[in-house]
């Protein structure tokens, strides 16, 4: 076991989830051909006046009270002076001095207990444009330039792999739940760097800084992977500098970047072309009032229905599922989620299709759940109408009509079929009396075939074995 103890702070720039850039009427859009959602304020034309984007404003509100942060009522823009070919006007709108968030924190669950992941500041800024290395050159695509970004900053109070992970799994699914960013990792709309120093006293020791690493298991995997760096080279004799580092995901390490022989000074300034602005409490108030329900908020109302801790994280997984039961006040959503977990996802799989748009309305499958509770439909039925549940507008009782389907319900017509089988097999009951549990599934496909499918095989099931077992009862 390591002598040393890490002390790990995490940066997070999440894309907000506007119709238009921060500063200008560009459209906010991935993956567009390049170079198309972008005009002269983008670009820095000289002359050119930046407008701030109220949305943008909104979403950050937003951003603050799912993460516990405080919010600043009066705040700025700043200007951040550096050169870069993705940063046209030498300059980057941020807010250095006055962040619209500070002093919040994140809860995570980590080993049966509960931490607070410290949150330093939440500052909104625009984005730069993305740079494509391809060969021998670099091209540049300004549809992301003044793409509205927070940048969430930790304390360094993150002290494992295992808690940044966590902190960043519980950061992205509270952004997401709260409709302030898609959170894809993959097409960079959440972009993390670890900050990472190891020391064997309470003094730090030298910050290393690990650049945009491409998922969250990543983030872990980077951090073990510079720690265990940093020990063996201390172990070494080997003092260390601060460096900026990528992870390298093929080869599971980092590599230098830079060497930091001094602290950017980047010149801030307060951007003159942007007036300072204030915030109310009743606007505040107006703009976390439209907030959905929490992820942890949808926990506790499915474990009152006893839908599983497996199943309900897989909900909690597919927000577009969550989203869904949402519409509901009055139904079962235990049978609601094993349904839209079950066949009604793999359909939606092999069609490539949102659940939204499918013909699966809120009374359609209100009136499904209520048949499948009532056992009016088998899950052998849904099997066999699902598809013209999801495509067509026909209702739940016109789609069982044209199929023909037409169940019998009435336990004591349920009880006579049950009574016939036993009837005409009885040697073979006569095998499951002395043991053979196989005979019991020889008796149910009797029965079923009997009955021609039209018997809830649950409800078969229960009174062939209720039958059988006061068969046994009498004859002993």
């Amino acid at each position: 076991m390591s002598n040393y103890r890490k002390t790990i702070g995490i940066e997070v720039h999440v894309e907000l989830k506007t119709k238009e850039k921060l500063f200008s009427p560009s459209i906010n859009n991935y993956g567009g051909l390049a170079n198309t959602y972008v005009n002269v304020i983008d670009l820095g034309y000289p002359g050119v006046l930046p407008t701030l984007n109220k949305e943008a404003i909104d979403l950050a509100i937003r951003a603050c009270h799912v993460l516990h942060c405080n919010i600043r009522r009066e705040m700025h823009f700043d200007r951040k002076n550096y050169f870069y070919p993705d940063n046209p006007k030498n300059f980057q709108i941020t807010q250095e001095r006055t962040p619209i968030g500070y002093d919040g924190y994140v809860e995570i669950d980590i080993d049966g207990r509960k931490k607070k992941i410290e949150i330093l500041e939440m500052h909104i800024e625009e984005d730069t444009a993305k740079s494509i290395h391809a060969s021998n050159e670099t091209l540049l695509d300004f549809n992301r330039a003044g793409v509205p970004l927070i940048e969430i900053v930790t304390k360094p109070c993150i002290e494992s792999s295992k808690e940044a992970v966590l902190y960043l799994e519980k950061l992205r699914e509270l952004l997401l739940y709260a409709n302030v960013s898609d959170c894809k990792i993959e097409e960079g709309s959440m972009r993390c760097d670890a900050n990472i120093s190891i020391s064997k006293s309470e003094i730090l020791g030298t910050k290393i800084e690990i650049k945009n690493i491409g998922s969250i298991t990543n983030v872990g995997y980077a951090i073990e992977y510079d720690a265990k760096r940093q020990e063996e080279l201390l172990d070494a004799g080997i003092t260390l500098k601060e460096e900026t580092r990528r992870y390298d995901a093929k080869n599971n390490k980092t590599v230098l970047m830079r060497v930091k022989e001094t602290g950017n000074d980047y010149r801030y300034l307060p951007e003159p072309d942007i007036p300072s602005f204030s915030l109310t409490d009743e606007y505040i108030n107006q703009v976390i009032s439209s907030l959905p329900t929490t992820p942890d908020q949808r926990r506790e109302k499915y474990l009152k229905y006893n839908i599983s801790n497996i199943n309900i994280e897989k909900i909690i997984a597919n927000k577009e599922i969550s989203d869904y039961l949402e519409n509901f006040d009055n139904i079962n959503l235990k049978t609601a989620s094993n349904l839209l977990l079950g066949d009604i996802s793999a359909y939606l799989n092999q069609t490539n299709l949102s659940l939204f748009e499918t013909k699966l309305t809120k009374e359609k499958m209100q009136s499904l759940v209520q048949k499948l509770d009532d056992n009016v439909i088998s899950n052998k039925n849904f099997k066999d109408i699902i598809n013209d549940i999801m495509e067509s507008d026909l209702t739940i009782d016109d789609i069982l009509k044209k199929k023909g389907i037409q169940n019998v319900v009435d336990n004591d017509k349920i009880l006579e079929l049950v009574k016939q089988v036993i009837d005409d097999n009885l040697n073979v009951v006569y095998d499951y009396l002395n043991g053979n549990e196989r005979s019991f599934k020889y008796l149910m496909g009797q029965f079923m075939k009997n009955s021609h499918g039209t018997v809830n095989p649950k409800i078969a099931n229960e009174l062939l074995l209720k039958v059988l077992n006061n068969k046994k009862h009498l004859d002993k």
